[in-house]
């Protein structure tokens, strides 16, 4: 049955083969460096169930040095100029971005026919589904621009050396609020946060609940982060068990909540610090203040919306 592992397998083939290309590109600065950092992502990949706790926080720390102390460099691969780009984008419009939807339709039609898909396992379909729409996706895009053989992952490459390190932070915050969860912060919040809560107070309980969710989301920089500690200290203690709230649309409008908070903070390096280093902007809190007057707003809409769906 097609599972978790083959979402793992998927990934790690590609940072390795990104190690790989980086290893055998003479033009990049530190493609040692480089190289080992990709690596060690396809290493986690591929074999971080056979490691054990003590190799896994080996190899993050050896990532964390190696992103912390400017080893990681950008690779400049061969590519298209702008002006190749126009022109392919002039021919054929709108239609580029039909590869794109691909992606989205395969993970929906998949999880919508889970019930028939006997050889994927039903508690992992959607990740098998979404990682199954990429490969696809890629496949067709080969098939219609027939570019080089080795464009998907050069283009790959080039992309993630921009972002960098950054790219490793929703998995490592999303690990830390896992720490936290289990560590028993949760808990200690839901001490302190619940004697501020009058009985059956309704309303105040789930803004308890999604401004928590927005504001240590932008302590800590990742929805994923706060998710567990939030949901243990107010959604399943108060909103669900006390005042008998639907736990599915109080974990899903609440996880909304805490991505207004993504939208406000600079500790969201990958959505709000790298777009900007990316555009040159010369305000690198620039994406953060447009994003404001989106973020407010659907904080509030949010929080009327589980007060209003979930205690039906």
């Amino acid at each position: 049955m097609i599972g978790l592992p083959f979402v793992y397998a998927v990934a790690g083939s590609v940072f390795g083969a990104w190690a790989v290309l980086t290893l055998a590109d003479r033009r990049q600065p530190r493609r040692w460096t480089s190289a080992a950092f990709w690596g060690l992502i396809s290493l986690s990949f591929l074999a971080g169930d056979r490691i054990g706790d003590l190799g896994n926080g080996v190899l993050v720390l050896a990532l964390v040095a190696i992103g912390g102390s400017g080893w990681l460099a950008r690779a400049e691969p061969p590519t298209t100029s702008d002006a190749d780009r126009a022109a392919s984008a002039a021919v054929r419009g709108n239609r580029l971005l039909l590869p794109a939807l691909i992606v989205p339709t395969v993970a929906l039609a998949g999880t919508l026919a889970a019930p028939v898909l006997g050889f994927v396992d039903p508690k992992q379909v959607t990740l098998v589904c979404l990682a199954a729409g990429a490969i696809i996706a890629v496949g067709v895009t080969m098939w219609w621009l027939r570019p080089p053989p080795l464009a998907p992952l050069q283009e790959g490459r080039r992309l993630v050396s921009q972002i960098g390190w950054a790219i490793l932070l929703p998995q490592l915050l999303a690990s830390l609020g896992a720490v936290f969860a289990l560590s028993g912060v949760g808990t200690i919040i839901g001490g302190s946060v619940g004697t501020l809560i009058p009985d059956g107070a309704r309303f105040i309980a789930v803004a308890v609940f999604t401004l928590g969710m927005a504001g240590f989301t932008m302590v800590m920089g990742n929805a994923f982060a706060a998710f567990p500690v939030m949901m243990a200290a107010v959604g399943l203690p108060v909103l669900v068990q006390a005042l008998g709230g639907n736990p599915a649309i109080v974990a899903a409008i609440g996880m909304l909540a805490g991505f207004c908070g993504t939208l406000l903070t600079p500790m969201a390096a990958n959505f709000n610090i790298v777009p900007a280093a990316l555009l040159e902007l010369d305000d690198r809190s620039g994406v953060i203040k447009a994003q404001v007057a989106t973020a407010l707003p659907l904080l509030a809409i949010n929080t009327l919306l589980i007060w209003g769906l979930a205690f039906r």
